[in-house]
């Protein structure tokens, strides 16, 4: 497919995780890691670019956007719906969006692969307006709930079928006058706050939101760019309440997308681990609802220094410098899980290297991503020869040295991979990953980064 289509890779992506090194990566000790690591673009930020693009009035141009295989089915189906989406000679790309009230019914069912994030943002989307939709997913992706998203779009007036569960395959058809939400989350979750604003775009009055705690709040900052009427407030119960004024004319504004803090978590952390390692990590995304990983491995002793704040696209970013440290455990406080759900994997590979216990509550979210993330990621350190206690909503790392020497299944989860990995630096023997071409939904090029900066990542037996 050609390069002005979001099925386009990246310039120099070629040599990406999956393709450089197949599907089976072995991961070793190293002399530390050094220089520059230039990480991709904020995963979030570019699936709403995306979204918000094809939904606004006029031409929106999108500059360090993730070209990963989850972002680019976003893409694909908003063109499917009928955003005019373009790829530029200099990366960037044009997006030429028809209106919240514009989009079209597709041909097709929307696959959007592994991407739970482009699945649900975009239920939102089309229980909005007068259309209908069926989306679809990999084998993955079709395991996990979407019901909780689901269940307040049909309180908004759209018709939802599905399999048993809520699961994919999910056809909607949206309400030709949507009603204004009004919401209670059990969760806190960006992607079911984000599915009921977007829906709401087209709503009559003013709709509510209520979480426990605050989520990430890019969906509510991208939309004000935008042009819409978001507030948010923290009440006296600690409760976060959301309000949008429905009935929104967004207009094009073009975006800069920051660089991944989710996506940084994995260098950040591999340079703590491993000895002589001094590495900077520029451009950052600094929003406060991501950063509850830096905020905790700094509180464990880690090095990090940051400086250079400022904002950039109207995001928070600044520039890392890491270097080798000794962790302490620590007790991780359950309200921070919304800032770092993503980064509990990478974690608590960081704790099994960390003096003492490290305690992890508030995280049952972690058991319906891409797979049981508690389960998986104790299950994987128990087998390394590291001591993990787990139950449905916690987890309790011990710090010691970890053996490896073993292969870990990844179950083709992508964050599962690249933290696998990273303990592979710091175990006593290699440790291979299988199922790594995942890697690239949101890491294009992870490993080949990685051994620019001193890794030693090798294809595995059998890639």
């Amino acid at each position: 497919m050609s390069d002005t289509t979001p099925s386009a890779p990246s310039a120099g992506t070629t040599s990406s995780a999956g393709q450089l090194f197949g599907e089976t990566i072995m991961s070793g000790q190293h002399g530390g890691l050094g220089g520059q690591f230039d990480v991709p673009g904020d995963k979030s930020i570019s699936h709403r670019s995306f979204i918000l693009g094809g939904m606004a009035i006029g031409t929106t141009r999108v500059t360090g956007i993730l070209e990963g295989d989850d972002v680019l089915a976003t893409g694909r189906a908003m063109q499917a719906l009928g955003a005019d989406i373009e790829r530029l000679p200099d990366n960037s790309w044009q997006i030429t969006g028809v209106g919240t009230n514009g989009l079209v019914s597709p041909d097709a069912p929307l696959d959007l692969g592994n991407s739970g994030t482009g699945v649900r943002l975009l239920m939102g989307v089309v229980a909005g307006q007068p259309i209908t939709a069926t989306f679809c997913g990999d084998e993955s992706l079709s395991k996990r709930p979407m019901a909780r998203v689901t269940d307040p779009l049909e309180q908004m007036g759209a018709k939802v079928t599905s399999r048993e569960g809520g699961r994919l395959p999910v056809t909607i058809t949206g309400a030709e006058t949507p009603l204004a939400a009004d919401h209670t989350s059990k969760v806190a979750s960006a992607q079911i706050k984000s599915a009921v604003l977007l829906a709401a775009l087209n709503a009559r009055g003013t709709s509510i939101i209520r979480e426990p705690h605050a989520s990430r709040d890019h969906t509510e900052s991208m939309l004000r760019h935008f042009g819409a009427s978001v507030r948010q407030a923290v009440q006296e119960d600690d409760t976060h309440h959301i309000e949008l004024d429905g009935e929104v004319v967004l207009k094009a504004a073009d975006i800069i997308v920051p660089r991944d803090p989710s996506s940084a978590a994995f260098p950040m952390v591999a340079a703590l681990l491993t000895e002589g390692s001094d590495l900077h990590i520029p451009g950052i995304g600094m929003n406060p609802l991501r950063t509850g990983l830096i905020t905790t491995l700094i509180e464990m002793g880690g090095d990090i220094t940051i400086s250079n704040e400022r904002i950039e696209g109207g995001e928070a970013v600044a520039d890392l410098h890491v270097r080798h440290s000794q962790l302490t455990g620590i007790d991780v406080p359950p309200e921070r899980a919304a800032s770092m759900i993503d980064e509990y994997p990478i974690l608590a590979i960081a704790a099994t290297q960390a003096h003492g216990e490290t305690r992890m509550t508030g995280v049952a979210e972690l058991r319906v991503k891409e797979t049981d993330r508690i389960a998986v990621v104790a299950d994987g350190i128990a087998a390394c020869g590291g001591t993990v206690r787990y139950d449905e909503d916690s987890m309790t790392v011990t710090g010691a040295p970890v053996a490896g020497g073993v292969t870990i299944a990844s179950q083709h989860d992508h964050r599962i991979a690249m933290s696998f990995l990273t303990l592979g630096m710091v175990s006593q023997n290699p440790i291979t990953v299988t199922g790594c071409g995942t890697i690239n939904t949101s890491f294009p090029r992870f490993a080949e980064l990685m051994n620019g900066c001193g890794a030693n990542l090798t294809a595995g037996t059998g890639a």
